[in-house]
């Protein structure tokens, strides 16, 4: 049976909805007779409508996070419900499904298909979120400011187009959680607010967006901000002096 979820209209909306929630959720990897705590006990709550950023140094479990709410790894304690899903307790069929129309990815390391070209790349996260998508491949590109680039393969494009070619991907899914992992980290400064920009566009209504980051400035935009330390949570709130535009960031 396929997953279901469902998410309020705007119109219907009262308040907003819990779209992630985590409780108590540790990790833990064993590496011979040594135990590596990832992440411990962490409580976090996303509604809808959110763009959230966590911050942490490399190594503080950023990426551990976000993966346990995609679903490509999965807790040693606690609970995950994302959209409605217990994903801790989801079959692989259910998860195979929640992965398709619920979450989209932007990877640190891209994850492109080096034989098929950047329009074919972001085609095929529309394919496979099933066309929940409503903007084509080439309008995609064109707003991450690729459009030229489109019949181009992954190794005739930089770092920095790479990323974008990612970011268009996971964007041109229309599925409702946006998951980021250093989205800007390979994008110079003026590409990187443009990213920034479409990135906070997505947190609306039906939506959230979670990224994680270790540059602070870009927390600057988030609505709230998730400071991570060693696998734990640090604090939990507003950016330091209120949440600014992307036009104020600077690196």
């Amino acid at each position: 049976m396929d997953v279901q979820y469902e998410v309020t209209p705007a119109s219907a909306q009262t308040t907003h909805l819990d779209l992630i929630v985590l409780e108590k959720v540790s990790r833990r990897y064993v590496i011979g007779p040594v135990t590596v705590t990832a992440l411990e006990e962490i409580d976090l709550h996303v509604d809808e409508g959110e763009f959230v950023v966590v911050l942490g140094p490399s190594g503080s479990g950023k990426t551990t996070l976000i993966n346990m709410i995609g679903a490509l790894d999965t807790p040693t304690g606690g609970r995950i419900e994302v959209g409605g899903v217990d994903v801790t307790n989801a079959s692989r069929r259910e998860l195979f499904d929640f992965r398709r129309r619920l979450v989209s990815f932007v990877f640190q390391s891209f994850n492109l298909f080096p034989g098929l070209t950047a329009r074919e790349n972001v085609q095929f996260g529309i394919d496979a979120a099933d066309g929940n998508g409503r903007a084509t491949a080439a309008e995609v590109l064109d707003q991450v400011g690729l459009g030229a680039r489109a019949a181009h393969f992954p190794h005739e494009l930089s770092g920095g187009e790479q990323q974008r070619v990612a970011i268009a991907r996971a964007l041109a899914t229309g599925n409702p959680i946006l998951l980021a992992d250093e989205p800007t980290g390979e994008l110079d400064f003026k590409t990187g607010v443009q990213i920034l920009e479409l990135l906070r566009e997505q947190a609306r209504p039906g939506k959230a967006v979670v990224a994680v980051t270790h540059n602070r400035e870009i927390s600057r935009i988030a609505d709230r901000v998730v400071e991570l330390s060693s696998g734990r949570i640090e604090s939990d709130g507003p950016p330091r002096g209120g949440r600014t535009d992307v036009s104020e960031l600077h690196w």
